[in-house]
């Protein structure tokens, strides 16, 4: 049963309501939403919801109709992220686990783990004690196997996640590990799950070798009963009748959990297929089902492996899929980041005592996708600054008040945003990262509204010309502009009426409890926006392959060819080249350069003073490491606006 409390409800009133729930032995949880607290209550209803309505301080009760109540969405709304150190499943960041089926020896295993980090893995996999079907199997290390584990966490950083198989080995999983996982063959382990479900630390439960997805979701509902609501789902396969796989993946359970849970999922590609040609394909086709993550073995030397070899990737398959997932990422909303940890550390050293204000800047309010950009870029850890214009956001970092600012420089539609490019040239700060955001534009209204009705719409100038041929199908509405897409939501949830919609983002829909009317309405489905990340003093760990530069050359013949004849002569590629009007200067202009090199890299730095000689201005904005979605640029290239070879 759901609860929802009255907006005026005492202190008093509210005691007195969980005294009343908690004598009849219910399970409480209270989830403060935007307009509204409700109370999870969870046991056996003695009383009819008329009872409880009449309650001091209960505006409404509501029955919860699916047999899991904790695990659903009608109690718990709002998707949860589940935090792993400083890691986050769940969130807008996908999440890799790999390492090897067993803990064979020390040395191989911190082998395979520094291996997996550097590729992009966030998280190590790595069983201690295996279940196996056959008694005379490898079955693990046993606490020796713990050590080991605990030793790659503090060599490398990498939380570690093993499986349990007996209540017995509570003690060991608290003292070495960071995520306990239940296998396939526990998932009805009923007493194992309430015994997981008491350690308290986060879970990975697999599905069943033959489970549905309601006792699946039961299993999780026994672990959250014991008051533990830290649980990772995990899509493994089930077994069918097919012999040409191990076992078949259900790929539609993936949506399926999105929509009747809360909880989070991943899905492991290695078990599901049991074949190593089978993995790579399967793991892009969970994250382009919307998966939150993914568990991969990987082995240095698969045909030696003690466990599971032939489903083990070799590392440049890991490496290849790794990179695969980088540029998937961005077309579904999600981003694979290479240094999630170590930019997860810079941002608590930020945050010690001491240490200058930490936050990020942007312009727009939460839904935004100047807001997304920052969540899929520093993670839920970094506090956000909300800003009115450009300006204010270059101004605070640039006064130290911020850290970090994200702006959107360019868009594969409509092209560059050159304020932020004046902007760059009026303040001493430097571009230190980038992310690639898809840009899927909806119609967002009223929930019953139809199209046929909508007289106005709102949105940002630039998401009119990003959706001008639906716009242009219905001449009769009114444009109004707005300064960004959040803000029009905002805005006609305000006004109540259904004459009214936005073109914005489903997350801004989702925020505002809005409904989406038309869903894709951009010009082009391949529609990106690379954001930047600015910052006066602090750099940005992570691998250096792009550099920006702003120049200017004199009037006369091949004056632009002696600058880029630098790069030619290199070997460098260009990935834009864009000419812009000088503010200060009338008919004179700037060149925007974009180019796949490190120029502060010690080998390059040569390359710089030539610029300079080259040119009458010049203006080094920064090197960083390319955001996801080659695909993006691919995008601009084949337009012909900013690709220049």
């Amino acid at each position: 049963m759901i609860l929802v409390l009255s907006q005026g409800i005492t202190r008093e009133e509210k005691e007195r309501l969980l005294e009343t729930l908690r004598a009849e032995g219910n399970l409480i949880k209270e989830i403060q939403g935007e307009e509204e607290t409700i109370l999870g209550v969870v046991g056996k209803i003695r009383k009819d919801l008329g009872y409880y309505e009449s309650l001091p301080g209960v505006a409404k009760a509501i029955p919860i109709s699916s047999p899991y109540k904790l695990v659903s969405r009608q109690l718990h709304p709002a998707p949860s992220t589940i935090k792993i150190g400083e890691v986050a499943i769940g969130g807008d960041r996908l999440v890799v686990i790999a390492g090897p089926c067993g803990v064979e020896d020390r040395q191989r295993t911190l082998e395979i783990a520094w291996m997996v980090r550097k590729y992009g893995a966030v998280l190590f996999r790595g069983g201690a004690f295996k279940p196996r079907t056959s008694p005379y199997s490898f079955q693990g290390l046993g606490e020796e196997g713990l050590k080991i584990l605990k030793e790659v966490r503090e060599e490398t950083g990498l939380g570690v996640v093993t499986e349990m198989t007996s209540p017995s080995q509570a003690d060991l999983m608290v003292k070495y590990v960071d995520v306990i996982q239940i296998g396939a063959r526990n998932m009805q382990n009923f007493e194992l799950l309430k015994c997981v479900g008491r350690i308290g630390k986060p879970v990975l439960l697999k599905r069943g070798l033959a489970a549905t997805i309601e006792e699946w979701l039961m299993s999780a509902e026994y672990i959250l009963s014991e008051g533990n609501d830290q649980v990772i789902l995990c899509e493994r396969g089930i077994r069918t009748f097919e012999p040409y796989t191990r076992n078949t993946l259900d790929l539609t359970a993936v949506p399926i959990i999105k929509k009747l849970t809360h909880l989070p999922i991943i899905v492991d590609p290695s078990h599901a297929t049991g074949l190593r040609d089978k993995v790579s394909p399967m793991a892009r086709a969970a994250v382009a089902a919307g998966a939150d993550g993914l568990i991969i073995e990987v082995h240095t030397d698969p045909d030696k492996a003690l466990s599971d070899g032939p489903q083990s990737l070799y590392p440049g398959q890991f490496e290849q899929l790794m990179r695969d997932l980088y540029v998937i990422g961005p077309v579904v909303g999600k981003q694979l980041d290479y240094a999630y940890l170590e930019k997860a550390r810079m941002i608590r050293r930020l945050h010690e005592p001491g240490a200058a204000p930490a936050q990020a800047a942007y312009r727009g309010v939460p839904g935004s996708w100047s807001h997304k950009a920052c969540q899929q870029f520093f993670g839920g850890d970094m506090p956000l600054k909300e800003c009115s214009s450009f300006r204010e956001v270059f101004d605070l970092v640039d006064r130290g008040q911020a850290a970090f600012g994200v702006l959107p420089l360019e868009n594969s539609l409509t092209g560059s945003f050159h304020e932020n490019y004046d902007l760059l040239l009026d303040y001493d700060l430097q571009i230190v990262g980038e992310v690639t955001l898809r840009i899927k534009h909806n119609l967002i209204g009223h929930p019953g509204a139809a199209l046929e009705g909508i007289e106005r719409i709102y949105s940002h100038p630039q998401v009119f010309q990003q959706c001008k041929e639906f716009v242009a199908s219905h001449p009769r509405w009114d444009h109004i502009a707005c300064r960004n897409t959040a803000a029009c939501v905002a805005r006609i949830k305000e006004n109540k009426d259904p004459k009214e919609a936005a073109i914005a983002g489903e997350e801004a829909a989702e925020l505002h409890q809005l409904a989406v009317l038309k869903e894709g309405i951009e010009m082009n489905p391949r529609n990106f926006t690379r954001f930047v990340v600015i910052s006066k003093n602090s750099a940005l760990p992570g691998e250096k392959n792009k550099s920006s530069l702003i120049f200017s050359v004199g009037d006369h013949p091949g004056a632009l060819v002696a600058p880029l004849q630098v790069f030619a002569a290199n070997n460098i590629n260009l990935v834009k080249l864009e000419s812009r009007p000088r503010p200060d200067r009338p008919w004179e202009y700037l060149f925007y350069v974009d180019v796949e090199l490190d120029m502060l890299a010690a080998e390059n730095r040569s390359l710089l003073e030539q610029l300079r000689e080259k040119t009458e201005f010049f203006k080094y904005l920064g090197s960083y490491q390319k955001g996801g979605a080659a695909a993006s640029e691919a995008v601009i290239g084949e337009k012909g606006t900013t690709s220049a070879g």
